[in-house]
């Protein structure tokens, strides 16, 4: 990965993105993405969207989610100790002790998640989030209230690294790097040339209730859809692979298969791997995804879906993992399938 893309992954890293509160990230992303795409579209959901090609018939949109799980504050009390609720799928056991980065409405505070002493009986074990809180060091709800309010958003408070120049690892993975690759397909796509319609959008509010996907879909009305998000790697101790499957790190991109997935859509992803001469590994959505293909696919008249993952471990933790090197593939997947079509593909499966 070229230093100044991997710049602006690790910009888009360090900036707090939880589901509901993405402006900032986003006005980040499209400053990015506007030296290179012939269009630049919002919506009233907060998606950004950089378009190449905004005169094709044949219109491809690709989804990767710019929000991040958080922890949404829901009670202040008296001693000014901050209790919270979830913003997504949060784990109360990766929260135990970290630090964090309080959104308040007036101010942006640091805190830490307080832990009983062991000494003094400890967490018990089927602790919820309900028994934590955060001490941003206020002695009152007066003094705390002067900052933060009630609905106020927080994030783990981490910085992303680089691990042996081959893994970044970091808090939210899950999918900033979606939308890192969805701006990179496009900026690839203007310099070697394609002749669809490329709509590469940083979707909002994915870990809540995939809302930015619907608005993005029912906006653009695409021919064809692409999910970019990340899935569980399976290749680190403890995890039973019977149960959960064999993915792993640089051993290639993600391609779905199950019910919502187009197979022809699918067909042509592979036949890019092929020419790249490179692997690609499967999971199984039997039902549904999970990810934004889920909302874009029900849009209007129905869209064909595809949805292509990025291994990822210890999803919505602090330390989420991904490899450099599997960030490139999936770009490079991406531009080579999209780059071969000419508009004229038949995305209906019992036709030839």
């Amino acid at each position: 990965m070229e230093n100044a893309n991997l710049d602006f992954l690790l910009d888009l890293l360090h900036t707090a993105s939880p589901s509901s509160n993405e402006m900032e990230i986003q006005k980040k992303w499209i400053t990015y993405v506007k030296e290179f795409a012939d269009e630049i579209r919002t919506d009233n959901a907060g998606n950004a969207i950089g378009v190449l090609n905004p005169d094709a018939a044949f219109k491809v949109l690709l989804a990767g989610h710019c929000d991040e799980i958080g922890l949404v504050i829901n009670r202040i009390d008296e001693e000014g100790f901050l209790h919270f609720d979830k913003m997504g799928g949060i784990n109360p056991k990766a929260a135990v002790g970290m630090k964090t980065t309080v959104l308040g409405y007036n101010k942006t505070v640091t805190g830490v998640i307080g832990v009983n002493a062991q000494h003094h009986g400890g967490l018990k074990n089927d602790f919820g989030l309900e028994d934590l809180f955060i001490d941003c060091g206020y002695q009152s709800k007066e003094e705390a209230e002067k900052n933060i309010q009630i609905g106020d958003l927080a994030v783990y408070k981490t910085e992303p690294e680089i691990l042996k120049d081959r893994y970044v690892a970091g808090r939210g993975l899950d999918n900033r790097t979606g939308a890192f690759i969805v701006a990179e397909v496009l900026r690839r796509l203007k310099e070697r040339g394609c002749s669809v319609g490329v709509y590469a959008a940083s979707t909002v509010n994915e870990e809540t209730n995939m809302g930015g996907a619907y608005f993005a879909a029912a906006g653009i009305q695409p021919t064809m859809a692409i999910a970019c998000d990340v899935t569980f790697a399976t290749d680190y101790p403890g995890v039973n692979k019977n149960k959960h499957g064999d993915v792993r790190l640089e051993k290639g991109p993600v391609l779905a298969k199950g019910a919502p997935i187009n197979i022809k859509i699918n067909k042509l992803l592979e036949k890019a791997a092929k020419r790249l001469e490179m692997a690609v590994q499967y999971e199984l959505t039997p039902r549904m995804t999970g990810t934004d293909a889920d909302k874009m696919r029900l849009t209007g008249a129905g869209v064909p879906v595809s949805l292509v993952s990025l291994p990822l471990r210890y999803m919505h933790s602090p330390v989420e993992t991904a490899s450099l090197k599997d960030i490139d593939e999936e770009i490079e997947l991406l531009v080579t399938m999209l780059g071969s079509l000419t508009g004229e593909e038949s995305l209906n499966p019992l036709e030839d």
